[in-house]
This record gives C-alpha cells, sequence and structure tokens, in this order.
C-alpha cells in the first residue's frame, strides 16, 4: 500500500486536527512521516466496534484501537446510557482494572469520565479479578460497573467489559441500548474528560475482606479441609489479578501448603515467561508443572490475567501430570457439589445448575441422576447470570460454568469467577483425598457413573472479508443440507438456534427452542454424540464442538476407551469436512 484511502486519510486528519494530546498526534504523524499506511489503515480504517460485552482490541493511537479516546467514548456513551435509565439519581458505577500494560490509565480516564457525569464512582486503585468488581457492584448497590481487561488475550490488546446493575455483562435489551448510545458519540467533543474528584472514592481491602468471608461461607466440606488441610498445592496467577485474593481464599479455607510459583508471582503487562496468559494452554502452565514436580504436588491451578478463568493439572494413575480441559474441570465440580449437598441433607429439590450448550452433557446427566434442575444458556457467562437473576429468592443457584475454563459456584456474583473456583477445586481435591481418592480417580469413577463422555473444539480460522464470507457459507450449507450421519450414526435432531428450531429428523415434528435467537446449529446423533457448529463473535473463526459419548467399564480400560473416542471424534470431524 502507498498512499491512505480518502476515507482513511479524513479520519487522521480529524484527529490530527481535533482535541487530541500533542502525544497523540506526534504518534500519528510519525506514522505517516514513516509511511506506515498498513498500520494507519488498521489504526483509522473503522471505529472500534462497542459490541454486547464492551470493547477490546489492540493499543495504540486511532479509531479502531484501544486508548484514552475510545474508552473516553465508550465511558460517555455509557454515562448517557445510565443518565436516561435513571432518571433523577444519583448513579452509582464501579471500576476495576487488571495488569496489562495501560490498565490502570484508562480505568483512571474511565473514572473521571464518570465523574465529570455527575456520577458517583467507586474505584479499585489497584489492580483486582474481574469476579470482585461482579461482587462490588452488587455489594454496593451499583447501577454499572466496568473492568479494563483483555481476559487472556496477547499483550498487545486490552479492552472494557461493561456490567449492569445485577452485576453481570449487559443483556438484551439494555447490551444494545448501550451501543446505540455510544454510538451517538461520535466526536471526542462530546466527552467529558474533566473529572470531578469528589465523585470519586477508592476501596479495595475492605472489599477484599467482605468478599473473602462471603467465599468462606459457600464451602461444603469444611472437615475433609481441616484434615487435609497441608495438601499440596501449587498456584501461578500468570502475572496477572488472581495473586491479590486466590493465595487468601486458599488461606481462608483452611489450606496450610501453597507454593507459589515465584516468576510468575509479580503483575506484568507484558507477561514475560508465556507466549498467551491463557491457562487453556499448556506452555503458560510450563512453570507450574516444573514446580509441581519439584515438591510432588496433589493440585496445580493457574488463572488468567483478570481471574475469572482458572486451569488445573493432576496427576493420573501413573503419576504424571495431566492437564484437565474446562468440561472435565467443570463436570467434576459439579459433580463434587451436588454429591456434597447431597450427603449433608441440603438437596430440597429447590436447586438448580446452568451451563451453556456447547459445555459437556455429562453435567445434564449427572443432575438428573440427583434431581437437580440443569439449564442450558447460550454461549457466555452473560446468559448464566441473567438466569441466576431471574431465579434470586426463588431458587438456589448451586453452581455452573462453560467449557472455556470458567465457572462459578454460589450467588455472590454474576460472572466465572478463579478466585471461587480456585478454592472449590482445592477442598475438591480434598473431599476425594480424606476418602483416599484422587482427583483423577473420581473423573474415572464419574466416567464409570454417568457414561464416557468426551469433548474436542476444532477452530478453522478464515481471514478477512472473503473469510466471513467463506464462514456464512459454510453455516447456509450445514442448514440447508445438513448430514445425514456423523461417526456412524444417525443424526436424529437438528437444532437451529437461528431460526429456534428443533427438528426430529424422523417424523418432522418441529418444536421451538426457548433461547434468544444466535447462529449456532446442532447435530444430535443415534448415539448420543452432540455436534455444534458457531461462528465466533470476536474472531474470524467458525469452531466446531464435538461431544461423543461411550461406556468406562473400569478403570484400567480408560486409555483404550479414550482411544476409541478420539477416533470418533476425528471420523466426526472429517465426516464435517473441516
Amino acid at each position: 500500500m502507498h498512499q491512505l484511502e480518502p476515507s482513511v486519510l479524513e479520519r487522521v486528519n480529524t484527529w490530527l486536527q481535533g482535541s487530541y494530546d500533542p502525544d497523540t498526534k506526534q504518534q500519528i504523524q510519525n506514522l505517516l512521516n514513516e509511511e506506515a499506511y498498513t498500520e494507519l489503515t488498521d489504526s483509522f480504517y473503522r471505529s472500534l466496534e462497542f459490541g454486547t460485552g464492551g470493547l477490546r482490541g489492540i493499543m495504540g493511537p486511532g479509531s479502531n484501537r484501544i486508548n484514552k479516546y475510545t474508552i473516553g467514548a465508550a465511558t460517555q456513551g455509557l454515562a448517557n446510557y445510565l443518565i436516561k435509565k435513571y432518571p433523577g439519581e444519583k448513579i452509582k458505577v464501579a471500576i476495576a482494572h487488571d495488569s496489562r500494560n495501560n490498565s490502570d490509565v484508562l480505568a483512571r480516564v474511565t473514572a473521571e469520565v464518570f465523574s465529570a457525569n455527575g456520577i458517583q464512582v467507586y474505584f479499585f486503585k489497584e489492580l483486582r479479578p474481574t469476579p470482585e468488581l461482579s461482587f462490588a457492584i452488587r455489594e454496593l448497590g451499583c447501577r454499572s460497573g466496568v473492568m479494563l481487561t483483555a481476559s487472556h488475550n496477547p499483550k498487545e490488546y486490552n479492552g472494557y467489559k461493561a456490567y449492569g446493575a445485577d452485576g453481570g455483562q449487559f443483556v438484551s435489551p439494555d447490551d444494545k441500548l448501550v451501543m446505540d448510545e455510544v454510538a451517538k458519540v461520535t466526536s471526542v467533543d462530546l466527552v467529558k474528560f474533566s473529572p470531578v474528584e469528589e465523585n470519586i472514592q477508592y476501596i479495595g481491602e475492605e472489599i477484599d475482606a467482605l468478599y473473602l468471608d462471603k467465599i468462606v461461607k459457600l464451602s461444603v466440606s469444611p472437615e475433609a479441609i481441616k484434615r487435609q488441610k497441608d495438601l499440596k498445592i501449587v498456584f501461578s496467577p500468570i502475572h496477572g489479578t488472581g495473586i491479590t485474593l486466590v493465595p487468601q481464599a486458599l488461606e481462608r479455607f483452611g489450606f496450610t501448603n501453597v507454593s507459589l510459583v515465584e516468576e510468575q508471582i509479580k503483575p506484568d503487562g507484558n507477561f514475560p515467561t508465556v507466549v498467551y496468559p491463557n491457562p487453556e494452554e499448556k506452555e503458560a502452565l510450563t512453570l507450574a508443572l516444573a514446580k509441581g514436580k519439584e515438591i510432588d504436588a496433589d493440585l496445580i491451578l493457574a488463572t488468567d490475567p483478570d481471574a475469572d478463568r482458572v486451569g488445573i493439572a493432576v496427576r493420573n494413575n501413573e503419576g504424571e501430570f495431566v492437564l484437565l480441559n474446562g468440561n472435565q474441570t467443570g463436570s467434576l465440580l459439579i459433580n463434587y457439589l451436588l454429591t456434597a449437598w447431597e450427603q449433608n441433607g441440603k438437596l430440597t429439590g429447590k436447586e438448580y445448575i446452568v451451563k451453556t450448550i456447547v459445555t459437556s452433557y455429562i453435567i445434564d446427566a449427572i443432575a438428573a441422576a440427583k434431581n437437580v434442575e440443569c439449564y442450558n444458556t447460550l454461549t457466555g457467562f452473560k446468559y448464566i447470570g441473567e438466569l441466576m437473576t431471574k431465579f434470586e429468592g426463588q431458587k438456589t443457584f448451586i453452581g455452573g460454568g462453560e467449557e472455556s475454563y470458567g465457572y462459578l459456584i454460589g450467588d455472590l456474583v454474576r460472572d466465572k469467577d478463579a478466585v471461587i473456583s480456585a478454592a472449590f477445586i482445592a477442598e475438591m481435591t480434598a473431599f476425594y483425598k480424606d476418602q483416599g481418592s484422587s482427583l483423577f480417580d473420581a473423573l474415572l469413577e464419574m466416567y464409570q457413573q454417568y457414561g464416557f463422555y468426551k469433548e474436542k473444539l476444532v477452530s478453522v480460522t478464515k481471514k478477512g472479508k472473503s473469510g466471513a464470507e467463506e464462514i456464512k457459507a459454510m453455516m447456509e450449507r450445514f442448514r440447508n443440507n445438513p448430514p445425514v450421519s456423523l461417526g456412524g450414526s444417525k443424526v436424529v435432531t437438528l437444532k437451529d438456534y437461528e431460526l429456534r428450531k428443533e427438528t426430529d429428523i424422523s417424523s418432522g415434528n418441529v418444536s421451538e427452542i426457548a433461547l434468544p435467537k444466535s447462529d449456532v446449529l446442532q447435530f444430535v446423533t443415534e448415539d448420543g454424540s452432540i455436534i455444534s457448529a458457531r461462528p465466533s463473535g470476536t474472531e474470524p473463526k467458525i469452531k466446531f464442538y464435538c461431544s461423543v459419548k461411550g461406556s468406562l467399564t473400569d478403570a484400567t480400560a480408560y486409555k483404550e476407551a479414550d482411544t476409541l473416542l478420539d477416533e470418533k471424534v476425528n471420523t466426526i470431524i472429517s465426516d464435517l469436512g473441516v
């Protein structure tokens, strides 16, 4: 590219001539001088879109980048929405940030814009986990909240997660109303950047104490912890916010033998010891695994930068550490919770759990066996939170989660919570150890009891405009010509969440799906396999979630059964032609 398209040049000039600070203008001028047209185009070809969850993008100057101006405009739009929704009220909001580069600066900008709009701000002056922000919104009676984080994205990214009054991310119709207000902020001159300091109140340790006190009260097996208090636990916050609360939560629960991964304790937005700060990636747990081997740990825990997701490793029956995936950890947690609640005589018939439609269906089987209601929502924890708010005061939420390593126990927050989850994963490990068993033994026992469910996620990347069209064409092909059989088993049910229709293929009977519209297709086979196709909302990808089911007669047959299910998944992927 040798020059800029007129529309891009127009935006560049708007920034060079507008009410932007000299440093920002100089950065843009430097790019022009260097003829860095590709970077300038990427930075200015559009405005960074405020989606249903907020903003996420690469940091830098420009309308398509995360910077004080795009964050300021988002905050102004959110403030305008709140002022319209709650007229005449002294509105309160909470703000927190993670360890990413510039998160603290951008959090301060957010606080200043809210304060300039006459909104009372509770501002976590130091970094804190996302779930603690959700907790604070409810605890302090706020109407909204903002978390500055890009979760587990690479270090170049930052983001802005917006929350509603219930402590969950905005859902319909409010998500669209907020987006509309943000879209109206078309000029930097519409953003009130001048802070009103008396509207900003700093918070921190008093909320930590309240949150930790309430988490401890959720514990269901304190006696097992007392007997297993010296359980060997390794924890890594992967340079993120987990360090502020996870060790404290483990200590409050009663665990006395927690080893931290020293090289990853310090919050650092450059994430120097990992490629991606993502506990789903084995590479991110390299140092934690080495520490676990060194001290012969019972459990390894690692949280992502904003501490809403947790990855774990346990020893298998051959003494090797294995990483459990999100489906395995989530199923184990639900199985443990329902078992412990049952043993303690706490199941009254009013309890429920929630998962997403692409999360392991062994959870549905466990819930059915315990006579506990299990709800399935669309992908995204905000839908789990929405259901919790709907049932508040009527039913008791035990726990829930999604396959992407996010879980929640109890109803203190409305988002996935790695602080609570880490404490409960440790409690669950103690519970089974107290019975002379391990977490891996518990996994195999669960498979023997409820069926051996195995899940695999296959992501196909299709970049650019042509890629988006290819993904659309793939979904249309699957809609109009669904597969007749997958993995050697006949497809018996087609669920189209876009049309909200479930079709029984043999009878032709159609029933309604009682969930909001979403571009997801599910194929259910005669032998219980469930295959979901879903274009990603945030990346140029189409995702295929494969769930297959077999049986496990006894623990010694695990490897053989596992291999068979692997082969079945591979056949299904091949049958789909992806």
